[in-house]
């Protein structure tokens, strides 16, 4: 018997509403970086340099705050449209190809900003070399990062029986994912904060030390919820090996020598102190969501580990007879 719901479509939902909340905030952050220094930039902006420091092309402050947003949301909904039916919903190379495009937007636009800011007249405006590196740079590291991301295994559906005979020479992988939404939310709206403020004191917006102590606190929230907001569990001949967020990094693992046994067990957030990488009485715990949690004993540790991932007990099973074999 199954309650009519579909955990496929449902991520599908949150992954298409999580995109046009990244691109809408994006485009937004593209109009207002010209907006937020108005008073302080002339009438016209320079926007292209040719080869030289000297601009040879330049804007009325409206166009340039809005021509590169909508630059933006037209390649955004380009890529992002399923103008076929055959097509899936979410397409694995829509990241790979946005992330670097937006960082290189914003790049540009806080280049410009930057390069007209307290000036009369958009003839005097320089552009420094270095901000070509440091344009680049960043929108390399968003592709990577994105390849990364896209491109990470997905769990096969098991349906065999929780209970695991294996049979001499026979080697099997088990793998599972877990993420937190309202965890990766959290992480995406410090990120933009921290962003803005980075760009806002880039650009030379404003030089205040509560703005950098904006940019430090919201860095690190940002940090700390991208990287424990997911985790991904796999079990094979090796042992277990627990990673973290979008990159895999950090990494615990466990060789099948060094743990003592595996089970599942139905935990908590209210259990183990709350979400994310928590220490409690019962141990160690990676709280994602509420439900059963693949929970490992190592040798000689009177507390164990344990993480909330999907098909424990199967994960747990094939852990126990790689144990049994060991």
């Amino acid at each position: 018997m199954t309650n009519g719901h579909d955990p496929k479509s449902g991520r599908t939902r949150a992954a298409l509403w999580g995109g046009a909340g990244c691109a809408a905030a994006v485009a937004a952050l593209l109009v207002s970086l010209p907006w937020a220094a108005h008073d302080r930039l002339p009438d016209r902006l320079a926007t292209h340099w040719s080869g030289g420091d000297t601009p040879d092309g330049s804007a009325p402050l409206w166009a340039a705050s809005l021509f590169p947003a909508g630059v933006w949301l037209l390649i955004a909904l380009a890529v992002s449209v399923r103008w076929r039916r055959s097509w899936p919903a979410v397409r694995p190379w829509r990241l790979i190809a946005l992330a670097p495009l937006a960082t290189l937007l914003v790049g540009a636009q806080a280049s410009i900003v930057r390069a007209n800011l307290d000036r009369t007249d958009w003839h005097e405006a320089r552009e420094p070399a270095l901000d070509v590196v440091l344009i680049l740079v960043p929108a390399v590291i968003a592709g990577v990062v994105a390849w990364r991301w896209s491109t990470r295994p997905t769990p096969t559906p098991v349906t065999a029986a929780p209970e695991l005979n294996l049979p001499e020479g026979e080697r099997l992988v088990w793998f599972s994912r877990a993420a937190n939404p309202w965890l990766q939310l959290t992480a995406a709206l410090a990120g933009l904060v921290s962003v803005g403020a980075l760009v806002a004191l880039a650009v030379g917006l404003s030089g205040s030390a509560a703005l950098w102590l904006v940019c430090a606190a919201c860095g690190v929230t940002a940090l700390a919820g991208a990287v424990f907001s997911s985790a991904q569990a796999k079990v094979s001949e090796a042992g277990l090996e627990v990673s973290f967020g979008p990159l895999g990094w950090p990494v615990r693992r466990w060789s099948p020598a060094a743990i003592e046994s595996a089970r599942a067990e139905h935990r908590l957030p209210s259990q183990v102190g709350g979400w994310g990488y928590r220490l409690s009485g019962l141990g160690t715990t990676v709280m994602l969501r509420a439900g059963d949690c693949l929970v490992v004993r190592p040798r000689g540790r009177r507390t164990d580990f344990a993480v909330s991932v999907d098909d424990a007990e199967r994960g747990a099973s094939l852990l126990n007879a790689l144990l049994r074999r060991a």
